[in-house]
């Protein structure tokens, strides 16, 4: 079960990602793009280049969660 505390930061990559990537994957690229530490708590959010897909990237304080959305119809605004 996922729980986020009132003070959640919230992290966004303006540039697309490999929606391929993983655990791993998106660790580094929190790491090196966005200079920040993928076990701090904070919520690190990637799409794809056609902004219809998402993931999330986030430290429960036991192990690394992977969270996807796959939009049907539409794309995410950013």
């Amino acid at each position: 079960m996922l729980s986020f505390s009132g003070a959640l930061k919230i992290f966004v990559s303006l540039d697309p990602a490999d929606m391929r990537k993983s655990f791993n994957g998106l660790s580094a690229l929190v790491e090196e793009h966005l200079q920040a530490n993928p076990y701090d708590g904070a919520l690190y959010l990637f799409s794809n280049k056609r902004r219809d897909r998402l993931k999330i990237l986030f430290w429960d304080g036991s192990g690394l969660w992977v969270a996807a959305k796959r939009l049907e119809q539409g794309r995410f605004s950013g």
